[in-house]
């Protein structure tokens, strides 16, 4: 059959070649026909006439015209046009152009004769070709039977494809129905509806049975290039949206990885090459259709328009916009499938987009993804893909592509590079030792033991502590390397506030080593100056952090950074920054809660009076939290009872403007604020106030309720915080209108009262000193 085929497309291809060929031949002809006619002809010589034996009467005899009058004929015949003209090349060639071959030797042929000589070549037509039928067989003999085939005539054809455009061309000439606007949107919500259901019969068949209609996956991921211009923007979101959902839910909890030749080879059961299909088919539409939407970003990023011109710029927007969602959630969805860094890597870049709703959806994907992780294979990839982010783009990205790391679960790392090595493994007797140990039973015995126990490690599916401690380990020297590359090569960059939150909540897990160049490097940050003052706290909230864990061991008085605290918290108020209290209240955790008998008194008490200072001038909930801090204050040192005395205490006057807190005489002074916070209107502002005018007891009259003892400085900070616009506790009741503006002069008037007093007090303090 391939032979056959193929001698019909050669026969088929030698009579188009021979068509064109006979149209070169007629172009050639008439090429030179034009120019011979352009040209004077030579005169012809006279010929003798023949002489005729029979005479004219005679049948089959008749007497030759004369050679000029012939070519007088043929001329005529050229200038009409006729079409049998082919002939016709030679005579006009030997009358025109050319000379005998032999002129010397035959002087006295005439042009007529020698032209009469020349073999003609009349237009032939093609061979036919003949299909051999079954012979038959008679009395005579056998017959051969044999039947033209058809040949297919190219200028008809063309003249009936020419003849299918002329009525193609009047079809559409005729003017096309024109649709109302209201006709037209019924129009558009019909074949909306109509796509609906398309995709909602195709997903329903996927999803009640993904083993035998596995292939309708493509036919559902064909729509993701729907043409119709009216409807293909919202059909291929909605396509988008449906395959998402169709994958999170058939996907399996395992990576499928590809079969070897051997295994293909191999004969298995009917169900085994079942799952086997089905599984190849997922893997390679799941692939398909991170392909389509990573070329829909793509095209957008590049504002690239394709040619079929379906949908416009402006929507290729809101296409990416879903396609980035769709690759949010598999990211967070299937972490444990194929494909995963290939997500990671479409993903990361993403979150450093100019456009604010396209890099707050990646952030936020990559946040719930290190929240959930707890196993740290996804956590490292991502972490990996950020930091060569971070380094190729010169440091020049957004600082929000930083704070992800603050959301990694990492609490325990590897101290030591050889610990897995010194760990305790479970080791298995030698041959030698159970013969020299055991006896033949005992060896029976262990031996069953030993292969049961091998199977339970192989089949564990959950991973152990060690692999998990590796894992986080590498996780956090990537973090520590991107860290210290910016603050040794980018120190005025945007990312160093990022950088310095990171090192304040990881810095207890540095190697000791690295402890001394970090410190320096912090304080050098402090004291140059172009710190804000979030971020000075953050230096601040670092060191304190590496000296309270592995740093203990240091010999290092961070006498530097108390005096900078001590000098920052007046730079704190009501206004913007009242959020940074709970970076504050994490300081004075660290500083002095934590290394209470590296403080001494000097410092405690001056701490404790700015603080109660600062609790006038800030939020209800920032107030709650330093009350709850001076408690602590009051607990935990000796003597704190002091600043509730109006005697002073040894010689020298307080000094509220010195930034020094070991200098300043803080025992000469008393805590007279909480007088005015007793007043305050906040009532848990005036139970911490009362409570610690009582000598922050631990019972009796003055305790406070255990929801409010039990709690730390930062829980109540946030637990009162006002950014819902909401009074916590909640009000009872709504007083009448009388009694509202009653109150509120009367918070004004409080308010002005505390002002007052707190000049007055300060100008008292300042004369009594110079006196």
């Amino acid at each position: 059959q391939i032979k056959l085929d193929n001698k019909l497309k050669n026969k088929q291809y030698k009579q188009k070649s021979a068509v064109k060929k006979y149209r070169k031949e007629q172009k050639k002809l008439r090429e030179a026909v034009r120019d011979a006619i352009s040209r004077k002809p030579f005169p012809l010589e006279e010929c003798k006439k023949k002489q005729v034996g029979n005479t004219e009467g005679e049948e089959g005899q008749v007497n030759q015209p004369l050679p000029w009058g012939r070519g007088r004929h043929l001329i005529q015949l050229v200038r009409h046009g006729s079409r049998q003209i082919t002939w016709l090349v030679h005579l006009v060639c030997l009358m025109f152009f050319s000379e005998p071959v032999h002129v010397k030797k035959r002087k006295h042929e005439s042009v007529i004769e020698k032209y009469e000589k020349v073999p003609r070549r009349l237009q032939t037509e093609p061979e036919k070709e003949l299909i051999h039928l079954l012979p038959i067989k008679d009395k005579s003999g056998i017959i051969p039977q044999a039947v033209e085939k058809p040949v297919l005539d190219v200028a008809h054809d063309e003249e009936e494809d020419e003849e299918d455009m002329e009525e193609a061309e009047d079809f559409n000439e005729e003017p096309l129905p024109v649709l109302t606007p209201e006709e037209m949107a019924a129009q558009r919500r019909q074949k909306l509806q109509e796509r609906k259901m398309h995709i909602a019969a195709l997903a329903s068949a996927i999803l009640s049975e993904p083993d035998s209609n596995i292939k309708k996956l493509k036919e559902l991921r064909a729509m993701l290039m729907e043409q119709d211009p009216n409807v293909a923007v919202i059909v291929r979101k909605l396509v988008m949206v449906s395959l998402m959902e169709i994958f999170k839910d058939i996907a399996p909890s395992y990576k499928i990885r590809p079969l070897t030749e051997a295994e293909k080879a191999t004969k298995v059961k009917k169900e085994t090459q079942k799952l086997r299909e089905f599984e190849e088919g997922l893997v390679s539409q799941y692939k398909f259709y991170l392909e389509n939407l990573e070329q829909t970003i793509k095209d957008w990023k590049q504002r690239k328009l394709k040619k079929s011109n379906v949908i416009s710029l402006k929507a290729y927007k809101g296409l990416a916009e879903v396609a980035v969602k769709c690759l949010c959630e598999l990211l967070v969805a299937l972490p444990h499938f194929n494909f995963h860094n290939n997500i990671i890597v479409l993903i990361v870049p993403l979150m450093n987009d100019p456009s604010k709703m396209i890099s707050e959806l990646c952030v936020e994907a990559v946040k719930k993804l290190f929240k959930q992780d707890k196993l740290g294979y996804a956590s490292l990839g991502v972490v990996k893909v950020i930091s060569g982010l971070v380094r190729g783009r010169n440091y020049d990205v957004r600082p929000e592509v930083l704070k992800v790391f603050l959301h990694l679960r990492i609490k325990e790392v590897e101290l030591q590079k050889d610990s897995e090595d010194i760990a305790p493994k479970k080791k298995f007797m030698t041959y030698k030792e159970k013969r020299k140990h055991l006896s033949r039973m005992q060896r029976k015995w262990r031996k069953a033991e030993e292969k049961l126990e091998r199977e339970l490690l192989e089949a564990e599916a959950s991973e152990s502590k060690e692999k998990k401690l590796k894992l986080h380990t590498e996780t956090l020297n990537i973090v520590f390397v991107t860290y210290f590359r910016i603050l040794k090569k980018a120190q005025k960059s945007p990312l160093l506030p990022a950088v310095l939150e990171g090192l304040a909540k990881f810095a207890h897990l540095i190697n000791v080593e690295f402890f001394d160049d970090l410190l320096m490097v912090l304080h050098s940050l402090i004291a140059s100056g172009d710190l804000s003052y979030r971020e000075s706290l953050h230096c601040v909230l670092s060191a304190f952090h590496i000296l309270s864990g592995q740093g203990d061991v240091l010999n290092i008085d961070p006498m530097k950074f108390y005096t900078h605290l001590y000098k920052t918290l007046f730079s704190l108020h009501a206004g913007g920054t009242n959020e940074d209290i709970g970076i504050v209240l994490q300081c004075l955790d660290v500083m002095f809660a934590k290394r209470r008998k590296q403080v001494s008194q000097q410092r405690a008490l001056a701490f404790l009076k700015r603080l109660s200072i600062l609790a006038l001038h800030v939020l209800p909930n920032s107030s709650v939290g330093i009350l709850a801090t001076n408690r602590i204050f009051m607990q935990t040192f000796p003597r704190m009872d002091l600043l509730l005395d109006n005697e002073s205490q040894g010689s020298g006057v307080y000094l509220p403007e010195l930034d020094e807190p070991e200098h300043c005489n803080a025992q000469n002074t008393a805590l007279w604020e909480l007088h005015l916070l007793q007043r305050h209107y906040h009532p848990t502002v005036q139970k911490f106030a009362s409570h610690l005018i009582a000598g922050a007891p631990t019972e009796g009259s003055g305790v406070l309720p255990l929801d409010l003892s039990q709690r730390s400085a930062t829980e109540l900070f946030e637990t009162y915080c006002m950014k819902g616009m909401t009074f916590n506790p909640p009000v009872a009741s709504v007083t009448p209108r009388r009694k509202v503006l009653f109150s509120s002069v009367s918070f004004f008037n409080q308010y002005n009262t505390i002002c007052v007093t707190t000049a007055l007090k300060w100008k008292f303090e300042g004369s009594k000193g110079l006196m």
